[in-house]
Parts: C-alpha cells; structure tokens; sequence
C-alpha cells in the first residue's frame, strides 16, 4: 500500500476533489466551487492521497480571537476510514495551526457524523457548543482540544 499524501489545494482539479469530500462528509453544507475558491483564500486547505486516490481533505482556519483559537478539521472519505489517514491528516493541520501560534485548537463536527465525533473526542476533544445555524435543521458540535 502507497503513503499518504498529503498536499496544498492547488488549482480547478484539487478544488474540485477538496470540494467531493467535504460534500460527501458534510451534505448540509453542501459547497459549490465559488464557496471553495472563497474558503481556500482565507484557510489552508489540502488533500490527501493514496497512490492516485483521493482519500480525504483538511482545513486549517488560522487562530483569531481570544486565545487564539485555531481550527482544524480532517475529513476522510467513509470507504477510507480506520487505516490512519484520519489522523495523519488530522496531525498535519495540528502542526500547521500551531506554527501559525494557536493557543487553542478547535473543530467542528456535524452530530450525525458518528465516525468523526469519535475521532474528535479520541484524540481528546471536548463538546463545548451544540447549535443548529438559523433555517436548518442539522445540530452540529464544536469542540475544544483540552
């Protein structure tokens, strides 16, 4: 089996594959490719391979505000899950954020995502916030590396 990959968002193509695995994980918040362009100016965003194969993204949204919370989420394409690349995903966007002088790392989750609500409380993430954004109906958690 190849290594991952884990490289920039970088062009129409990788928009695209970033935008697939964000879509398939988070439906409610379903993006078009205006939306990822508009996001990869102001995060880091990335994608993870396998050989040739797609297998998940990341997002790194730089600290702000008080304590300057930084927010890291890694997304890994159901088919791909419990082979680690969840977490070296995950870790690479940790070291980023915390190059960038995070003093807090955040992630957010949509509840009914079971797999990655148990991904972000393994690797030591509380709940600090549960909320359904105004007209929807989806509940989706933030939580809080302790």
């Amino acid at each position: 089996m190849s290594e991952l990959r884990i490289v920039p968002v970088d062009g129409e193509v990788m928009l695209e594959e970033w935008r697939h695995v964000h879509n398939v994980i988070v439906p409610p918040a379903a993006m078009d490719l205006d939306e990822v362009r508009e996001r990869g100016g102001r995060y880091r965003l990335r994608n993870a391979y396998v050989g040739d194969v797609l297998v998940g993204c990341s997002t790194v949204r730089p600290p702000e505000g008080e304590g300057a919370a930084a927010t890291v989420i890694a997304r890994v394409l159901p088919e791909y899950r419990r082979r680690g690349y969840g977490r070296e995903l995950y870790e690479d966007g940790l070291a980023h954020a915390r190059v960038l002088g995070a003093g807090v790392i955040e992630t957010c989750v949509l509840a009914a995502n079971e797999d990655g609500v148990r991904f972000a409380e393994a690797r030591g993430f509380v709940e600090v916030d549960r909320y359904v954004l105004d007209g929807e109906r989806d509940l989706w958690l933030d939580l809080r590396l302790e």
